[in-house]
């Protein structure tokens, strides 16, 4: 039984954002999966290329180690988000706008997510977003 855009896009928040665990993060991916973030400078703390799942995994634990910057984390009841379908049956868009609490005022950031999806998992997912939210 194949699995819904709805269900990829919320395992994979669940996995990355909501609980930082980079085992279930990894195993949304194909084996062959590639995590790209092309507006990442190299050298950046978040990774800008990871292909397969195995390095998926071990760079996103690295990664999720470091601090959450400034400490904040984001509000799921004030963000939100949109998927869209294509005429690709294997590609969806996500279109997100998230809500980071703040001291005093609230944060938001709108990103642009695009799936690729073969057998269920994520075979190729392009994270657009600004880089300095990352490091």
């Amino acid at each position: 039984m194949s699995r819904t855009p709805q269900e990829i896009f919320e395992s994979y928040i669940y996995a990355g954002t909501v609980s930082r665990n980079a085992d279930a993060l990894a195993e949304s991916f194909t084996e062959d999966g590639v995590f790209e973030a092309p507006l990442m400078p190299a050298g950046a703390a978040f990774p800008r290329r990871l292909v397969g799942r195995e390095e998926i995994r071990s760079a996103m634990a690295a990664y999720y180690e470091r601090p959450v910057k400034d400490g904040r984390s984001p509000n799921f009841e004030k963000s939100g988000y949109v998927l869209h379908t294509t005429a690709s049956p294997d590609v969806f868009i996500a279109e997100i706008d998230t809500v980071f609490d703040g001291d005093g005022e609230d944060v938001a950031v709108s990103l642009v997510q695009i799936f690729r999806i073969r057998d269920g998992k994520i075979a190729r997912l392009r994270d657009y977003f600004a880089p300095e939210l990352m490091s």
